[in-house]
């Protein structure tokens, strides 16, 4: 009985210096290649915002952005509606009662000037209504209104447009 007693005490320590005398070799050989790709978001140039949403003004917003790999530009402006503050200044004095006045500047305007003779109403002439006003426009034909032409308007216009625009290329390619 001693005998199996010391061979169950035995045979863990047997097992174990078993166990120890195990060797496991391993080797390993590895070669990682990263590549890393930084990628940004590119640059932008954002247009201003041209808050006119009150309708009282009689002005329009107009806005521009460009954009390269250097440098961006964005500008915005206003540009006053002649014809809008026409109609709002004839439309206020009508409002106080002075309906000769509104009249009066409504007839600035070639078209409401002809469209007034025409229906046989002509337009106030300094002080003078009806008939006599008609008397003293045929008598001074030479200050009724004189339509602009719209190609004068248009050229100085793409004149203006176009500096502008060279201005700003002249200004991207120093930068470039």
């Amino acid at each position: 009985m001693k005998l199996r007693y010391l061979l169950l005490l035995c045979l863990p320590l047997a097992v174990s210096a078993a166990e120890d005398t195990i060797i496991t070799e391993s080797t390993s050989t590895s070669d990682v290649t990263t590549t890393t790709k930084l990628e940004s978001p590119p640059p932008s140039a954002i247009t201003p915002t041209m808050n006119i949403s009150n309708s009282d003004l009689c002005t329009v917003g107009v806005a521009g952005a460009v954009q390269t790999q250097i440098l961006g530009i964005s500008m915005g402006t206003t540009v006053r509606d002649m014809n809008c503050e026409k109609l709002k200044n004839a439309k206020t004095l009508y409002d106080m009662g002075m309906k000769v006045a509104a009249v009066s500047i409504m007839c600035q305007d070639q078209r409401v000037f002809d469209a007034m003779m025409n229906a046989g109403t002509p337009c106030p002439y300094e002080g003078l209504i009806g008939e006599a006003a008609k008397a003293a426009w045929d008598a001074n034909a030479q200050e009724t209104p004189i339509e602009i032409e719209a190609e004068e308007i248009l050229d100085e216009k793409t004149k203006q447009t176009l500096w502008g625009l060279g201005s700003i290329f002249a200004l991207l390619l120093i930068l470039l």
